[in-house]
């Protein structure tokens, strides 16, 4: 064990006065915002049902860390930057971070964590992508009129030999192919795959399940698919005529549709000659491709610019003007993007290293579950302040890295953050929200 030497040192002089430090101080912790992750969970019960959900095999009298304070642990870890197992040999002491996974002593170490994770099977999957399901529902206090989901595949780089990892043409690299769908801002599903396989697979058995429960919840409810050209699979835009719900969806260009809006191409051409600015325009007809059983309206957005024309095409069942259907509803798919890159950039849902698929999985479904929090924080608690449309990593460095230094006793536990910080107004008015009623 190393040994902690507590004699006093010194740095170079400031201004004539000595500058002198030492290592025993009252505990400090860079995590005291970690207590607002702590309000939002418990009002939500998030982890606790996802624990439950997962339940526990272990003898319960050789265990000394919960499956609810584990989750906890990892979720709460990853909200606050924290993307490795090893970083809990170091987090799982901190005074703040145990009081917001309801401890009062160590956490449970990275071997601990790990050992949990490799238990990790097929059932979690399904269990933890249920309970996000349960929260997206439980987050309207009244049934929404409309719902739009929106589906993307993403890559996820790998750097070892993980099962179902393969090499991918369109990203030039080995990795897996997992599957998001968001409402909105939102998260529904986070599905890993390898990427030997096409964008939609599985994507209709997906959009089936949520389509099914959401109406259980609200029969009323009309749901909107939103994908790109990945997704324009026949059968899918078949499913959604037979089950009313309504579709736009990239449509990959080819030599008919091109054929079709030649003449639109061409007057878009001359009104970019005769002014020089990129003129756009847009045109629709019913198109059939080779596969399906019926024409469908086409709607072709005709761009010409100094780099030449570029036409895209969206098949839908909406209804409405062109124009308004294409950059409004379609082109609202590309916020999705971003909701994704805090998946992987923000909270670490690439960190999939695990030698076995479900565990990466479960890493997954981990970023997933701290983005539940931070987004149910942001949409929730931080109406109306600049903060209401921040992403994950601005909320991490705002309102939850915070010095703080903490003691303990057996009747309180005093956490006094850092005066400096330049954010109190909005973290006082957080804590109000969340401790309300």
């Amino acid at each position: 064990m190393t040994e902690c030497n507590h004699e006093a040192f010194s740095f170079s002089n400031c201004r004539k006065r000595q500058v002198k430090g030492n290592f025993f101080g009252d505990p400090i912790s860079s995590n005291g915002g970690s207590l607002l992750l702590r309000e939002v969970d418990r009002r939500i019960g998030l982890t606790m049902a996802v624990a439950r959900a997962l339940g526990d095999q272990r003898q319960r009298g050789k265990v000394r860390h919960d499956v609810a304070t584990m989750v906890r642990q990892r979720v709460h870890a990853i909200a606050l930057g924290y993307e490795d197992l090893n970083d809990h040999d170091a987090l799982r002491d901190d005074l703040v971070v145990q009081t917001a996974c309801e401890r009062d002593g160590s956490l449970a170490s990275s071997s601990t964590l790990c050992r949990f994770e490799q238990r990790a099977e097929r059932q979690w999957a399904i269990a933890i992508h249920r309970e996000l399901l349960e929260q997206f529902i439980a987050s309207f206090a009244r049934p929404p009129e409309e719902l739009v989901l929106d589906f993307d595949a993403t890559d996820d780089p790998v750097h070892g030999r993980q099962p179902g990892r393969f090499f991918h043409g369109y990203y030039d690299g080995y990795c897996f192919l997992p599957l998001y769908v968001f409402c909105g801002q939102q998260l529904l599903v986070a599905y890993l795959r390898p990427s030997n396989i096409d964008a939609s697979k599985h994507a209709w058995s997906i959009l089936s399940l949520l389509v099914k429960r959401l109406r259980q919840a609200w029969p009323g409810v009309r749901i909107v698919f939103r994908g790109d050209s990945g997704f324009c699979r026949h059968r899918m835009l078949d499913w959604c005529d037979r089950n009313d719900v309504r579709y736009i969806v990239g449509l990959a260009r080819n030599a008919v549709l091109e054929r079709e809006v030649q003449v639109a191409c061409e007057v878009a051409r001359d009104g970019f000659e005769a002014t020089g600015a990129k003129n756009r325009l847009f045109h629709e007809f019913q198109y059939a491709a080779g596969s399906w059983r019926r024409t469908r309206r086409v709607i072709a957005r005709i761009e010409h610019g100094p780099k030449g024309r570029n036409p895209r095409f969206v098949v839908t069942n909406l209804e409405g003007e062109a124009n308004e259907l294409y950059e409004r509803v379609y082109c609202a798919r590309g916020d999705m993007e971003n909701r994704i890159k805090e998946q992987q950039l923000a909270l670490f849902a690439d960190r999939t290293s695990s030698s076995k698929w479900w565990t990466n999985q479960y890493r997954v479904l981990l970023a997933a579950l701290a983005y539940t929090l931070l987004e149910t924080m942001r949409r929730t608690a931080l109406r109306g302040t600049d903060l209401a449309r921040a992403q994950c990593q601005t909320l991490r460095l705002r309102l939850l890295k915070i010095g703080a230094v903490v003691t303990r006793n057996t009747r309180t536990v005093a956490v006094r953050l850092s005066s400096a910080c330049p954010d109190q107004a909005v973290f006082r008015l957080l804590v109000h929200r969340l401790t309300a009623g």
